[in-house]
C-alpha cells in the first residue's frame, strides 16, 4: 500500500511538472508582426480614421538572420478604420503574421488631425488596448503620419525600433524636443492646468534662411549629403487635448529648464560674446539643482517668482579675452549671461501667458499649497489665472570648466 502511494505521488508530481513546462501557447518571433510606430490621420470618410502601421521585420540585423537576408526592414500600411482598436485585426487581411505592438515606440498624428477637436474622443483608444504601454511617445508630424513613415529612410540605423528609439532618447537628453509620453498627456489633459508639449518631427523640407543652433522647428535645418531628411526639432502645445501651436527648439529648451519633471542633460547652445558683438560663445547648460518657485496671492492676483540655478562650461572663446585666468572678465561674462538667460526666459513666459492662456512647464502644482482645501484651488481655476499673473524669472550662473585647454594665446603676438 505503501508502495503504491508512493507511486502515485511520483506520477502526480511528474504531471504537474510538465504542466509547468509553459511551451503550450508559445509564440516564435517569426510568427509576430512588430508594430513599431503607429500613424493616426484623418480621413475623408466622416468619423473615420486612417490609421498607418509600421511594422519592423524581426529578423533583418540579428544574428539569427545571419545579416544577409534580403527582406526589406520595415513595411508600412495604411488602413481606413472606425478607430485604434479594431484597426489591428482590419490589418491582418493584409498581413500573415499576428499584430502585436509588444515593441512599440512611437504614435505620430498628423497636425491637421492634432488640431481638430475630436482629436482627443480617438487619441483615448490607446488608453483602452491592454498592450500599448503608457510609456509610448506620442508625436505631431508636419505632414500626414501615413507620409511621414514611407518618406522616413534611415540609413545608418535599418532596425525601425532602435532608430525611434535613439532619436527621440537623444533628442530628450538635447532638449530639442520634450518627453511627450501618452502617460504625461493623459495626466495634463485631465487635470486642466498646464499645457502638453508632445514633440514636433517632419520629413518635408522648409529651410529657414537664418538662426542660431536650436532657434529652428523640424524641417527647418538645412541640410546636405545623402543622410535621412526626418528631423526631430521643437513642440506642438495641446491645451485641453487639442493642438494650438507650436514651439521652436529654443523655446522648447526654456520650457524644459523651468518644468521640473523634465530630465535634461546635455544642452549646447551660444550666446552673445559681451566683448565682441560679432561673435557667439559656445556654451554647455547643465542643470543639477532643483528650481525654487515662490507663488502668493495679492490682491486676487497670482505672484510667481521662479529662481533657476544653473552650471555653465564655457566651451568657447571667439575673442580670445581667456575667461579663465581674468577674475574681472569672468564676472562680466556671468552677469552677461545672467541677464541674457533671464531676460529670454521672462519673454518666453509673457509670450506663453498672452499667445498660449497656459504654462506648458508644469508649475500649477506648486501653487496648490496655497489653498488649504480642493474646492478652493478649483475655484481658483489656475488656467484662468495664469495669464494674469505677475511672473519674475531670476537665473543664477556658477561656471564649471573653460574647455580642456582654458588658456588662448594672444592674437595680437601671433600676429605680430
Amino acid at each position: 500500500m505503501t508502495n503504491l502511494r508512493t507511486l502515485l505521488s511520483i506520477l502526480i508530481l511528474f504531471t504537474i511538472l510538465f504542466s509547468l513546462t509553459g511551451c503550450w501557447d508559445k509564440t516564435e518571433v517569426e510568427e509576430r508582426a512588430y508594430v513599431i510606430g503607429i500613424g493616426m490621420d484623418k480621413s475623408k470618410i466622416k468619423d473615420m480614421l486612417e490609421i498607418t502601421f509600421l511594422i519592423a521585420n524581426p529578423e533583418v540585423g540579428s544574428q539569427q538572420g545571419g545579416g544577409s537576408s534580403n527582406e526589406p526592414p520595415q513595411e508600412v500600411i495604411t488602413i481606413t478604420a472606425n478607430d485604434l482598436i479594431t484597426a489591428r485585426n482590419s490589418a491582418n487581411a493584409l498581413v500573415a503574421r499576428a499584430i502585436t505592438y509588444d515593441l512599440m515606440r512611437i504614435i505620430v498624428v498628423s497636425e491637421e488631425f492634432a488640431k481638430d477637436k475630436d482629436f482627443i474622443r480617438w487619441i483615448y483608444d490607446a488608453a483602452k488596448d491592454r498592450e500599448i504601454r503608457r510609456d509610448v511617445h506620442l508625436a505631431v508630424s508636419k505632414e500626414k503620419a501615413s507620409l511621414y513613415f514611407k518618406n522616413n529612410k534611415p540609413k545608418m540605423e535599418t532596425r525601425p525600433h532602435k532608430y525611434f528609439q535613439f532619436m527621440t532618447n537623444r533628442g530628450i537628453e538635447a532638449g530639442l524636443i520634450p518627453d511627450s509620453d501618452l502617460q504625461r498627456f493623459f495626466k495634463i489633459s485631465e487635470i486642466d492646468a498646464d499645457l502638453y508639449l508632445a514633440m514636433y518631427t517632419t520629413t518635408t523640407k522648409e529651410y529657414k534662411s537664418s538662426g542660431n543652433e536650436d532657434e529652428f522647428l523640424a524641417g527647418q535645418i538645412d541640410t546636405k549629403g545623402s543622410t535621412n531628411q526626418t528631423q526631430f526639432m521643437g513642440s506642438a502645445i495641446f491645451k485641453e487635448g487639442r493642438m494650438i501651436g507650436k514651439l521652436n527648439g529654443e523655446d522648447t529648451r526654456m520650457a524644459l529648464i523651468i518644468d521640473e519633471t523634465a530630465d535634461i542633460s546635455d544642452v549646447l547652445t551660444t550666446y552673445p560674446d559681451p566683448f565682441n558683438e560679432r561673435f557667439r560663445i559656445a556654451a554647455r547648460v547643465i542643470k543639477t539643482q532643483p528650481n525654487r518657485f515662490d507663488m502668493k496671492i495679492v490682491k486676487g492676483k497670482l505672484k510667481i517668482n521662479i529662481h533657476i540655478p544653473l552650471y555653465v562650461d564655457i566651451l568657447s572663446d571667439p575673442s580670445m579675452v581667456n575667461y579663465a585666468k581674468d577674475e574681472k572678465k569672468k564676472k562680466i561674462l556671468r552677469k552677461h549671461l545672467e541677464k541674457e538667460i533671464s531676460n529670454k526666459m521672462e519673454g518666453f513666459i509673457v509670450k506663453t501667458q498672452q499667445k498660449y492662456k497656459g504654462s506648458p512647464f508644469m508649475i500649477s502644482q506648486y501653487s496648490r499649497k496655497l489653498f488649504k482645501t480642493l474646492e478652493e484651488y478649483k475655484k481658483f481655476d489656475w488656467m484662468k489665472s495664469y495669464p494674469d499673473a505677475d511672473v519674475n524669472v531670476k537665473v543664477t550662473v556658477e561656471f564649471s570648466e573653460f574647455g580642456k585647454q582654458t588658456r588662448v594665446p594672444s592674437l595680437k603676438q601671433m600676429r605680430d
